[in-house]
């Protein structure tokens, strides 16, 4: 018999612990071609408290349920019920062996969750409730549990078999084999994987502060292999990174990475066997970016660091998952900010969080880190949940200090070590730890939106003291009307007119501290009086993003001038160039409103040409601070955005400032010319990211054309390829055609790099891009079954490309809808991932808004709509 699924809203307030202890799972898999069969023999023991009459609740989705016994009893179907995705069993003792056995289909298995057929070989995907579609079981992440896993399959195909903890057993028997694999280490069925294939490995050793020798491999195909080194030299140095920093050792005999390009996600750090999406672990220079490199590290880190912060210590319920993930989201920060440049890490995470954060939480699906409720567990993997829940841990950090912080990360993990968990529980540790009252600051934990800090400033020069005031208001969301103050560290700095940095002290004070101090704002309003002032001084503010919150404050574009040229707060200076790049463009926006000509900012000509005529500043500091911002972030500022105008204003002055300052960024680009082979050195990636910066401006300059076609044919790297052709494609040069064909031809049998080939095309601007994409669906390379190139040609189409999917006649809009109910029936999570894209539909012109409804609604009507992509649209529709 077989079941399917059902569509319920949980709340995090219905919470209920397991009755039921579960002492050991054994599984056995006999891989066939076509079916897998199951085996599983668990034994549960009623927990202490819990009546004689408490049932055991057991969840199984998509299951051909073969066999269920009770102490070595088969049981009639009259002994049990199974509606949904439940199975209920009455009238058990206190303590029993329950063996079941079941049949699935890993070849059928195209929402690849539970165990699924990537190319030639098999893996799974647990998180967050796939291990349903395995066999039956508690799924759900307070069931905690010791496994031992016995693989059996065909020999020939399937020479590696792989699942967590160390390989205890193995054998032969005719044309097969079969290994088994026991984990020490309870742990929830999320965290449970399985591969079988025929796959290559490279393998190095680590051995721990303790002595521990670890083995570390990397699976890939065996085509693959000599794209692992960078995947695994970033996992030597994220074990030495966690060990000196938090003092966490790893804790088995035997780390595996495997690479699939088939996955939902980015990694999945199942205890001891990771699972990768290949674009987190593959890297050669002539194949990936340096932000392919960087990515890689990032991520090979995170899903280590889970092995403490999310698998020792895992969340109770899913409502806790930025207990894990924001937490471990702040880790993999904190190490990549270690091994490449911090300043610049900080502005990408803040950049990031503003970018896909923050209109979040102003739209239908706005949550908190730890929401209340919700229809499809899969749709709060979002930002709020990782991106937001990292910089509330970093507040914490901000609060209490590395050694505060140190001390309450000691004493969570000594308190919950192998346990489920709250998000109260963490905050509990790190107020204990350190004697703190943090009870106002969990509000962060409840309360969705993003705070606005509005500021006024006052000065008095015969008393030499200036003020701020700062005010605190989040706005309504559709989930929450009323909201209260939370606590917020706000760091501010005063510099002079010169652009000097002033000694800081508050009334009351007996003495001047150092230049920035980070006020605590608490209440709706405060005021913050500095004294000792003999000149009125330009106030530098949310320095080094101290806080997630939105800063409202009317600079004068000489002041922000000042902040650029001399800052000494990396954040601050680049946030500077971004708010006078904004308010330049979106003053351009408002003049072609009226029908005026576009200006360009002569106070942005003088501080772009000061940015490249430094030479003291990190190169990678000064591309990010001249980068213009994107159009989507400028969208978000406006209260009905207007695409078209958008997109020209910001053409409009990088094309300006390319023609003012044409001698300056060519002298850059020139000096920041690589005489050596590609390095992967943050200084060789700095000075890249500088040259390439100033190729997206010289390449609307009269020459520019031939330096992008200089730079592509000399390349020997991805990054420096992909920056040449882009700017080809962006302004329509002659050879962007030829140069498209050529790139397609030499690596159309590489599917990460021709992902990059459809992004490159997806994203070019214009309102006839819908159908180019349109036609790149039938190209050979492509396959709407690959979530890697559904997000390239499809989601970057929809999410990065403003003036294509916006196109006035709503082309863009009816091809995501196709794509959207096409992937409905076939992968859920990715459809969900797509349909998101109509989210802020509300803030456009009244056209647009009837044209996105229209889809919204058509989706809405679609037969067998899953509740992945049911609940965002029902939410953006209400």
């Amino acid at each position: 018999m077989k079941q399917g699924a059902a569509n319920t809203v949980i709340y995090r307030a219905d919470y209920q612990p397991f009755p039921w202890h579960v002492a050991y799972l054994n599984l056995h898999f006999r891989i066939e071609s076509g079916t897998t069969v199951v085996s599983s023999e668990m034994q549960l023991e009623r927990k202490p408290g819990q009546p004689r009459n408490v049932p055991l609740q057991l969840c199984g989705r998509d299951l051909d349920t073969l066999s269920i016994c009770l102490d070595g009893e088969a049981l009639t179907e009259d002994r049990y019920a199974i509606s949904g995705e439940t199975m209920l069993i009455e009238h058990l003792p206190d303590r029993f062996v329950l063996s079941t056995t079941v049949g699935i289909d890993p070849e059928s298995n195209t929402a690849f969750e539970g165990l699924y057929q990537s190319g030639q070989f098999l893996l799974t995907q647990c998180e967050a409730e796939g291990f349903r579609k395995i066999t039956w079981f508690p799924d759900r992440p307070d069931v905690m549990t010791r496994f031992e896993v016995t693989i059996d399959a065909e020999r020939a195909r399937y020479p590696v078999l792989l699942s967590n903890g160390n390989a205890v057993d193995s054998g032969e028997e005719g044309d097969r084999h079969w290994v088994r694999w026991a984990d020490p280490f309870p742990k929830p069925s999320y965290l449970f994987a399985l591969v079988a294939g025929d796959l290559a490995h490279v393998e190095d050793h680590f051995t721990t502060a303790s002595g521990r020798e670890v083995t570390l491999r990397v699976y890939v195909e065996q085509e693959n292999l000599d794209r692992c080194d960078h995947a695994m030299e970033s996992l030597v140095k994220a074990m030495q990174w966690d060990e000196e920093r938090f003092g966490l050792e790893y804790d088995l005999d035997i780390y595996n990475i495997v690479a699939t390009n088939d996955f939902n996600m980015g990694a999945m750090e199942n205890k001891s066997l990771n699972i990768f999406n290949s674009k987190y672990v593959l890297a050669r220079p002539d194949t990936a970016t340096d932000w392919d490199y960087q990515a890689i590290e990032g991520v090979i880190g995170h899903e280590y660091f889970h092995n403490w912060t999310g698998n020792r210590v895992t969340c109770r319920d899913w409502f806790q998952l930025t207990l894990k993930e924001g937490l471990t989201v702040f880790r993999d920060e904190e190490f990549s900010a270690d091994m490449q440049s911090r300043a610049v890490k900080r502005i990408q995470d803040a950049r990031d969080l503003r970018l896909r954060q923050y209109p979040e939480d102003a739209g239908p699906m706005a949550h908190p880190i730890r929401p209340d409720r919700y229809v499809e567990v899969n749709n709060f993997y979002t930002a709020t949940v990782y991106q937001k829940g990292a910089a509330v841990i970093r507040l914490y950090h901000t609060l209490l200090g590395e050694e505060g912080f140190q001390r309450g990360m000691r004493l969570y993990f000594d308190r919950h070590d192998g346990q489920a968990v709250t998000c109260d529980d963490f905050l509990a540790a790190m107020a204990d730890a350190n004697e703190a009252d943090l009870e106002h600051f969990g509000r962060w934990y409840s309360q969705s939106g993003t705070p606005v800090v509005s500021v006024r400033e006052s000065y008095e020069p015969e008393a030499g003291t200036y003020s701020l005031e700062l005010s605190q208001a989040t706005p309504p969301t559709p989930d929450q009307k009323d909201k209260v103050p939370l606590v917020i560290p706000f760091a501010v700095g005063l510099l002079d007119q010169e652009g000097g940095s002033m000694p800081l002290q508050l009334a009351g004070e007996e003495r001047a501290g150092s230049s920035t101090r980070v006020l605590m704002l608490t209440e709706s309003s405060q005021r913050f009086t500095f004294v000792g002032l003999t000149d009125r001084p330009v106030p530098s503010l949310l320095r080094d993003f101290s806080a997630p919150v939105k800063v409202n404050f009317d600079y004068a574009p000489s002041q922000l001038v000042t902040l650029i040229a001399h800052d000494p707060d990396p954040f601050a200076r680049w946030e500077a160039a971004q708010r006078l790049s904004q308010d330049s463009i979106l003053h351009n926006v408002s003049r072609l409103a009226r029908g005026e000509e576009m200006q360009l900012s002569p106070e942005l000509v003088m501080a772009f040409r000061g940015l490249l005529q430094d030479r003291s500043a990190d190169p990678a500091l000064l591309a990010e601070a001249m980068k213009l911002p994107e159009e989507d972030y400028l969208a978000e500022q406006m209260d009905v955005v207007d695409v078209d105008a958008i997109h020209a204003a910001r053409c409009h002055a990088r094309e300006g400032l390319a023609l003012e300052l044409e001698r300056e960024f060519l002298g850059r680009f020139q000096s920041a010319a690589s005489n050596g082979p590609y390095s992967k050195a943050p200084s060789a990636m700095a000075e890249r990211s500088l040259r390439n910066v100033c190729l997206t401006f010289l390449a609307d300059a009269p020459e520019g054309g031939a330096l992008c076609v200089q730079q592509l044919e000399s390349s020997d790297n991805m990054t420096d390829t992909l920056a040449a052709l882009g700017c080809l494609i962006r302004t329509g040069h002659a050879s962007a055609a030829t140069a498209l064909a050529d790139f397609e031809q030499k690596w159309k049998s590489d599917a990460l790099v021709m992902d990059k080939w459809f992004a490159l095309q997806a994203t070019r601007p214009g309102h006839e891009a819908v159908h180019r994409v349109t036609q790149l669906l039938a190209h050979p390379s492509f396959s709407m079954r690959n979530p890697n190139k559904v997000r390239a040609l499809v989601g970057a189409f929809a999410m990065l490309n403003p003036t294509g999917f916006h196109a006035p006649d709503g082309a863009g809009y009816r091809f995501l809808a196709d794509r959207v109910m096409e992937l409905n029936a076939s992968n859920p999570q990715v459809a969900a991932r797509m349909v998101s894209a109509f989210n802020r539909w509300r803030r456009f012109d009244d056209q647009r808004q009837a044209l996105m409804r229209e889809q919204l609604e058509r989706i809405a009507g679609q037969a067998g709509l899953s509740p992945d992509v049911a609940e965002i649209v029902n939410n953006a529709l209400k």
